[in-house]
């Protein structure tokens, strides 16, 4: 027996053309970068534009992690079922990761963007000032102090630090003690799930916000910087963005296309979330936003608040892209012949450095400085080559490391059977996002 439901909710309007968001971010990044050039001076000036919409997202970071993890944990009951959840998590980050290192190894040998430079090694001291900076944050990293950190000192002290990994750590526990407390833990858990509405709409009023944040943050790097600052360098930064481009469209377009889906689907379902980080050159700037739609587009809440927070810090394909080529180019820039073992030494200390500087501004350049510090023949003053277009090099690092975040947890859901296959086709084919069924 068929049962029709009538429904007196208005259907919903279509947006028009200038209140699409991501719409509103191209225009304004359209508008930042001829302020920036025309207006060079005034264009640097707008940088709080950007700074403090970036200050406006991470504020609700901590918060959106905490409910996320927490009220999908609490749903699991037992351990077994988040180690398993982050321990396919943790391969899908470590395979994709080396892969992305061993990519740009091969681009940057075959390619060599920087031969024919011939930089004078010493003419770099005297600019390698901002450079040194960079280099002392590398030599104070560690493993050991990185694990360290993940350890918070108190319970709340995350949710004052902003430490992605720390809210993860206090989530997890207390979403598993949560769900060890059974029946008298439900009315917490109700409790969470209720305020997970008001955060979540308060991360939409903040994504208003995003066209200003995009034209101050682009007209401050125009401005700066300017259009002429990546000149001789124009090779190392297209070479870039196309291997970071082949990498998502060619190795994430296979290993969608192996679990089911267009990868091609994938990136128009968060065009939004991919504009806003080309305009702010910060991927946190689309951390709360992605993990919602992964969340509406059929992930379990579980995995989604697993996978993309840790994502954030082991899964960056972008920067391990540009680890591996960027110390190739200053190598072949200062004709320094690299040999087999010593490129081998390379990648193996940026597969571990990488991870270290999870979180750390400036990540990058502060991980580059540590992969190059193991190869005393590669000065590490080499990086004054690089520090006045890595702003540019950083948009592609963020753009390419959201991407393979958006593509891991599809597939680590998958993987778990935590995939609602039809909402998620359905999503993909509409490109809508399909609203949460509850049944009473």
């Amino acid at each position: 027996m068929d049962i029709q439901v009538e429904s007196n909710a208005p259907p919903p309007q279509k947006q028009k053309i200038y209140q699409i968001l991501y719409v509103q971010v191209i225009f304004a990044i359209s508008l930042g970068i001829l302020l920036g050039h025309f207006y060079p001076d005034y264009g640097a000036s707008l940088k709080p534009l950007g700074d403090a919409f970036i200050k406006l997202v991470k504020m609700i970071i901590a918060p959106v992690i905490f409910l996320t993890v927490v009220t999908g944990i609490s749903g699991m009951k037992h351990m077994a079922e988040v180690g398993r959840v982050a321990g396919k998590a943790m391969l899908y980050f470590i395979t994709f990761s080396t892969i992305a290192l061993i990519i740009g190894m091969i681009v940057g040998n075959v390619i060599k963007p920087g031969a024919g430079l011939n930089i004078d090694v010493n003419s770099l001291q005297d600019k390698a000032g901002k450079v040194a900076e960079y280099s002392q944050k590398a030599q104070d990293m560690s493993i050991v102090d990185f694990l360290l950190n993940i350890l918070p000192t108190t319970l709340m002290s995350p949710f004052v630090s902003g430490e992605i990994l720390q809210v993860l750590f206090i989530s997890v526990i207390f979403g598993l003690a949560l769900a060890a407390t059974g029946d008298k833990g439900q009315p917490i858990v109700e409790l969470l799930n209720n305020l997970t509405t008001p955060v979540f709409k308060l991360v939409g009023m903040l994504m208003k916000f995003a066209p200003i944040g995009a034209f101050g943050a682009m007209a401050f790097t125009i401005g700066k910087y300017g259009i002429s600052s990546i000149g001789n360098l124009m090779f190392l930064i297209a070479t870039f963005y196309i291997t970071s481009l082949l990498f998502v469209l060619v190795v994430l377009g296979l290993v969608a296309r192996y679990n089911g889906f267009s990868i091609l689907d994938l990136i128009r379902y968060i065009k939004d979330e991919l504009w806003l980080v080309l305009g702010t050159s910060s991927s946190e700037a689309a951390l709360p936003s992605l993990m919602r739609k992964m969340e509406q587009a059929g992930c379990e809440k579980s995995v989604v608040g697993m996978v993309i927070p840790t994502g954030y810090s082991f899964n960056l394909d972008g920067t391990n892209i540009y680890m591996t080529m960027a110390a190739l180019f200053i190598a072949q820039a200062c004709n320094i012949d690299l040999t087999i073992g010593q490129q081998i030494t390379l990648l193996l200390v940026a597969m571990i450095s990488s991870k270290g500087a999870a979180g750390v501004t400036g990540a990058g350049f502060i991980t580059l400085a540590a992969t190059l510090s193991v190869v005393p023949t590669v000065p590490v003053a080499g990086m004054a080559l690089i520090l006045g277009i890595d702003r540019f090099m950083s948009e592609c690092r963020a753009l390419t490391n959201l991407v393979g975040n958006a593509c891991a947890v599809v597939v680590v859901a998958k993987w778990d059977k935590a995939l609602n296959k039809d909402t998620f086709d359905q999503t993909m084919k509409n490109q809508t996002q399909i609203p949460k069924i509850v049944s009473e």
